[in-house]
This record gives C-alpha cells, structure tokens and sequence, in this order.
C-alpha cells in the first residue's frame, strides 16, 4: 500500500472510529508500527490529527483563532451557556473561564442577577459591563492572544488570591482516555489553578469538542463535577464516561439538568446533555 493510500486509510479510520491504535493499524495492513507512526507524525504535522501514546485521536476544531471559533457551534454554545447560567445561584461567586462559550454565558447571565464573576479574560469582562448587579474582577496577566485570556506567572498568582462556589472551564477537546485537554500549556496550568479556587467545577463543551483532544490535559476526570454538553447522549465518549461506573458520568435528560446539578452534594460527578 502506498503511503498516500495509508494515509487515506488512517484518516477514514479516524472517522469512523474516533481513534487510531498504531499496533492494530500495522497488524491489519501488514506493515511495521513505525510506518504508522510515520504517517501519523505527517497527518499530525498538517494539523489532521492528534497524536498520543499508542496512537492518535481527532483534531479539536477549537484550537484555531478567538475570530474563527465563534462562528463554530454557535447554537450549541448557546444552549450550553444557558444550562451553565442556571447554576449560578444569586449571591454566589463565579469563577468563568475565556473562550467563546465562556463568552456565551456571560450574555447569558439573568440581569436581575446578583453575582461577582471572577475572570481572566478581558472579553468576558467587557460583556459583563452592561449588567446591573453583576460584580467583576478581572485577573492580570501576560495575554494569551489565542484564546484572550491572561495567562502566566502573575496571573496563576492573581488566581491564589481569589475563591468561588463555582467555576466554568472551558476546553478543546473531551475524550475518555486523553482527559480533559487544551491547546496551550500555560493556558492548562491557569485553568487548572482556576479550578483549584472553586468549591465545583463544571466544563463547558459544545458537541464539536467530544471526542477530541489536544495537546495538554487539564484536569483529570475525578477533578471536575459535572459535564454541560450539546452533544448526543447516545455519544460513544459519553457512553464510555457513563460505563466507567461511580467515577465516571451518566448522561441526563431533562431541561440541560442544570438546576438539578446544582442541587446536587459537592463531589458527585454527572454529565449532563442539552437537548435542543
């Protein structure tokens, strides 16, 4: 088989399946392991997949730029914004991360809402300075142009010095084995000590990001509380989170279960769907 072929082949397995394994590909196709890997380096290096250990998964569609993000999934950030904005419960503290659905629920938010939301994303900021109760602090920091966000040393020390019932992560790609990932490493440290700052966490991510992933994880599974996703609950990653029993998650039905979630003992773990 040529290589233009077996890159045709690796591609519609990718497809198909949501994921490459090197040894199976090689043992189907009678070619060495390292030939797989070749051609996954290449397929990876046109930015046509993910590459991690044993194999690959498929490219998150978040990692281009702020500008051509918010044209991804609009309608589906919508609904997931309105499922996260439900909990937030008044007089609480937020914690809400950058990113174009981050951005969706800061429109999001009920104006008679009482709140402080805790942010290191100027974008987020902004939109928030039209809304009559909310309260907004704005985290400094080096600005990670990609995603308009501050990152670095000064802005995880600006993190230390603030706490929150709640936090709102935003990621670019969901999977069962990779975790939870984002493209940039600083920007993965900053959410992680964002994360560490809130009594709970839930990720926001739009259909387009389940199964994915890139190249830093952020969080492990066990470290989040719950999943607000567009995505079909009959989804295979959502179905593998589900099967992994007490830490994983079950998909739920209803009104995007945000305000059940909110009810909910500090530590459970729940994915939940938003049906549209």
């Amino acid at each position: 088989m040529l290589a233009a072929q077996r890159r045709a082949h690796l591609l519609d397995l990718l497809a198909r399946q949501g994921k490459i394994v090197a040894k199976d590909v090689a043992a189907d196709l009678g070619i060495s392991e390292d030939s797989v890997r070749r051609d996954l380096r290449d397929l990876a290096s046109e930015g046509l997949c993910q590459r991690v250990y044993g194999g690959a998964l498929p490219v998150s569609p978040a990692v281009a730029d702020y500008a051509a993000r918010q044209s991804v999934a609009p309608e589906g950030k919508r609904r997931i914004a309105l499922a996260a904005a439900a909990l937030v419960r008044p007089g609480s503290a937020l914690i809400l991360d950058g990113g174009t659905t981050a951005l969706a629920v800061a429109r999001a938010l009920p104006p008679e809402l009482d709140c402080t939301v805790i942010t290191h994303s100027p974008t987020v900021a902004t939109a928030l300075l039209d809304h009559p109760k909310a309260e907004v602090f704005l985290l400094g920091g080096r600005l990670f142009k990609h995603s308009a966000v501050a990152c670095g040393a000064a802005a995880a020390e600006a993190a230390q010095n603030v706490s929150a019932d709640l936090f709102l992560l935003g990621v670019t790609g969901v999977h069962p084995d990779a975790g939870l990932t984002t493209g940039d490493a600083e920007e993965a440290a900053m959410k992680r000590a964002l994360a560490a700052r809130a009594a709970d966490t839930y990720v926001l991510a739009s259909s387009e990001k389940i199964g994915a992933a890139s190249r830093f994880r952020v969080l492990p599974w066990e470290g989040v509380t719950g999943l607000l996703t567009d995505a079909d609950p009959h989804h295979p990653v959502l179905r593998s989170l589900a099967a992994r029993g007490s830490r994983s998650w079950r998909p739920d039905g209803g009104p995007c279960g945000a305000r059940r979630m909110a009810r909910r003992p500090m530590g459970s773990r729940r994915a939940t769907t938003c049906p549209g």
